[in-house]
């Protein structure tokens, strides 16, 4: 599932594309037919996202809620639009077409009913007015792990599986430690890690959270290939060498998604407090990743 800062880029690049301009809307799969009739021709007012929901503002006080889900990919193509099962398509000759396939949500509301998909949120580390302690309380009260609970979009909004390990590891927290049982400045560190790697994330759209001193230049290792790109600590780099410690990295099934973690650098109980291991060790020359068990990455 694309994470919070691909859904921002999505909204820049809409805006950028088609805002303050009659767009061409359609849909070539025909399920949201009725609703891209009212739209064609109207005016893009804006688009914005709140973390993994997407909005594009017409004229007329009618907005277009997408929800990407699992599955769903909105890709931009040239004139006249790209090939599949497309449900919405929207663009002009002039800039091209973006190209929705797959969503699992693709519906026309009301700015009001925007607002309360937005408020029913949890706080966004992309969003400057974000309020970080509304997360604090949820989490603090919460016995579920720490694991469990950066994937709660009530809590943090935007935050999917890669941010989720990268950012505990990059904390030196052990993914099952309990909520209540995080320091609060150990909160702190991770929200502002996030507020720092996401929104780098939103103008690179890609994932990369390695330190300078961990690069494939200063390790002198091959750089990481995969789909999602991005050099990263640990998020599919299961039985690899950890980069600061040298450990494999582990990798579990928890709470329906792929956890990836060094259980030596986030050892049990571990919450942020000690001073991880910094030391690095060398490691091999990393090939193309073998496909992750299960689903969800």
């Amino acid at each position: 599932m694309p994470e919070g800062h691909h859904i921002h880029r999505l909204a820049l690049d809409l805006e950028r594309a088609y805002g303050g301009r009659p767009a061409r809307v359609s849909s070539p799969q025909g399920r949201f037919a009725d609703a891209a009739e009212l739209l064609d021709g109207v005016v893009v007012e804006s688009a914005w996202a709140v973390g993994k929901h997407l909005f594009v503002q017409f004229a007329g006080d009618r907005v277009v809620h997408i929800h990407l889900g699992l599955i769903g990919k909105l890709r931009p193509f040239p004139w006249p639009g790209g090939p599949g099962q497309v449900r919405l398509r929207i663009g002009t000759p002039e800039a091209g077409v973006h190209d929705l396939s797959g969503p699992q949500t693709c519906e026309l509301i009301s700015p009001d009913e925007a607002g309360a998909i937005g408020a029913a949120s949890g706080p966004d580390p992309l969003d400057p007015e974000s309020d970080r302690e509304r997360a604090w309380i949820r989490l603090h009260r919460s016995g579920k792990t720490i694991a469990a609970l950066l994937m709660d979009q009530s809590i943090f909004a935007g935050v999917g599986n890669i941010y989720r390990a990268e950012v505990l590891f990059r904390a030196g927290v052990d993914p099952f430690l309990p909520g209540k049982r995080l320091p609060r400045a150990t909160f702190d560190v991770m929200w502002s890690d996030l507020v720092a790697l996401m929104p780098q994330g939103v103008i690179d759209d890609r994932i990369d959270t390695v330190r300078p001193d961990h690069s494939p230049e200063a390790q002198g290792r091959d750089p990481r290939v995969d789909r999602h790109g991005g050099e990263v600590y640990v998020y599919r780099r299961h039985e690899q060498g950890c980069l600061v410690c040298g450990t494999p990295i582990r990798l579990e099934l928890h709470a329906a998604r792929n956890l990836y973690w060094c259980p030596r650098c986030q050892p049990p109980g571990a919450d942020g407090t000690k001073k991880r291991r910094t030391r690095t060790r060398p490691v091999a020359p990393i090939a193309a990743n073998a496909s992750t068990p299960g689903s969800g990455g």
